[in-house]
């Protein structure tokens, strides 16, 4: 990454070409189908309950820890193969895996299968975005590459976007074992194009500078753990997303039990949102970061650090707010400035990790990232409802929400303290 003041050594290297934004567009739509598949159970929580007869916590526990334990666990020796192999082999065998796993999900016929199909998405999964960040750090130089990670992140968006438009449809028109079929089919054509189409660059091709040799998983360990700023940046992350998952997870089931949403009415206007708010989140915050931290690596930090605290008082009013057209409204600015950090925080993650090291860089960030939010976040409001809130029957959701929610703005004191320590880092590692 470039700066002014704090010069990184590392060159910017050659600027990306037309196939690699061929490349960066076929992962992205990779991503697409990921979080498709990934987060279409958010739209099927009520209607999977009622027909299994399960709890709050349940459902919290297949949303949450029944995919992100073993897709936590599956990504360290994932990221280590691809270190040393081939992402594209790597990033093509996971999306057939995850795909037709996702698929199995509409023919579970007791919700123990359905966990079961639940976990196997997740280690198929755990082969997707690692892999995705070391190719595109190799494909974009420095000085394009938050913006290129952001471009990459719309597919937590568009992905998220489409399984609630395609779920509230599908939920309505058919039930959700269909909604599942659906969903996951197209992700194994696209495998088939992407093993086929795409090339695997050199290390450190986009810097102009070759990569040394692997070293063991220890030492890796210890040099990213040492690393200040890395190891804030992943808390960081871990409490946004713990804030983030937790609300993208049960806000379909908060407007349906609270505000009395129809399904369908629920899936157009998150879908909507989610859609053009989180892509418009991300992308501004790629550029903004490219273009701020060009001048000085801090900014890369400080704006996340900034958004994550602007995101508290628009996340109180989706679930505080008295009706749904004022909820909604609440939480465009909560989604779009919620997003923003994704571009800068993988693109320093990538910037501080040797060569080598890359791939296990974004899995440790994500080991911890998603066991926290994606694992916690889901299954701590279930909990909230079950346990703490429960005599405010179907209000409780509300206050649950709200407790997640208003956590989430902790990632901003860390995010500003990574950005002390990051100009020095960078240019260790370089």
């Amino acid at each position: 990454m470039p700066n002014v003041g704090s010069q990184h050594p590392v060159q910017d290297g050659r600027p990306a070409g037309p196939y690699a934004w061929y490349v960066l567009a076929l992962l992205s739509l990779t991503y697409v189908l990921n979080f498709i598949d990934r987060q279409i159970l958010a739209m099927l929580i009520e209607p999977i309950k009622k027909e299994f007869g399960v709890s709050d916590t349940a459902m919290g526990f297949l949303s949450g820890f029944a995919f992100v334990f073993f897709y936590t666990i599956a990504g360290i020796p994932v990221a280590r193969w691809a270190d040393r192999g081939s992402r594209k082999v790597i990033i093509t065998a996971a999306l057939v895996i995850w795909s037709a796993m996702t698929a199995a999900c509409g023919l579970a016929r007791s919700f123990a299968q359905l966990a079961v199909a639940r976990v196997l998405v997740g280690i198929g999964e755990a082969g997707g975005s690692p892999p995705a960040h070391s190719l595109i750090a190799d494909y974009f130089p420095p000085r394009q590459r938050a913006t290129a990670l952001a471009i990459y992140a719309w597919g937590v968006y568009i992905g998220a976007a489409l399984a609630f438009l395609a779920g509230g449809y599908l939920i309505q028109r058919y039930d959700w074992r269909m909604a599942f079929l659906i969903v996951g089919l197209p992700g194994v054509a696209l495998a088939l194009l992407f093993g086929l189409t795409v090339r695997e660059p050199p290390r450190g091709w986009s810097e102009g500078r070759d990569a040394a040799p692997m070293q063991p998983l220890g030492e890796t360990l210890r040099h990213l753990l040492a690393l200040r700023a890395f190891v804030l940046i992943v808390l960081g992350s871990s409490i946004q997303s713990l804030s983030g998952y937790g609300v993208l997870t049960w806000g379909p089931t908060f407007l349906a039990r609270v505000h009395g949403m129809a399904w369908g009415d629920i899936g157009l206007a998150l879908g909507c949102i989610i859609g053009v708010a989180g892509c418009l989140g991300t992308f501004v915050g790629g550029r903004l970061a490219d273009r701020l931290g060009g001048r000085d690596v801090r900014w890369y930090m400080r704006l996340p650090a900034i958004q994550s605290l602007l995101c508290v008082p628009f996340v109180a009013g989706f679930v505080l707010l008295p009706t749904p057209e004022a909820s909604l409204l609440s939480f465009i600015p909560f989604y779009a400035m919620g997003a923003m950090y994704l571009g800068p925080m993988f693109a320093v993650i990538q910037g501080l990790a040797p060569l080598r090291m890359r791939t296990l860089a974004s899995a440790m960030l994500l080991f911890v990232v998603n066991m926290v939010g994606l694992g916690l976040g889901p299954l701590a409001i279930g909990l909230l409802n079950d346990h703490v809130f429960f005599a405010h029957g179907a209000e409780a959701i509300r206050y649950s929400m709200l407790v997640m929610g208003v956590a989430g703005g902790g990632a901003s004191l860390l995010f500003w303290l990574s950005s002390r320590t990051l100009a020095t880092e960078l240019r260790q590692t370089g």
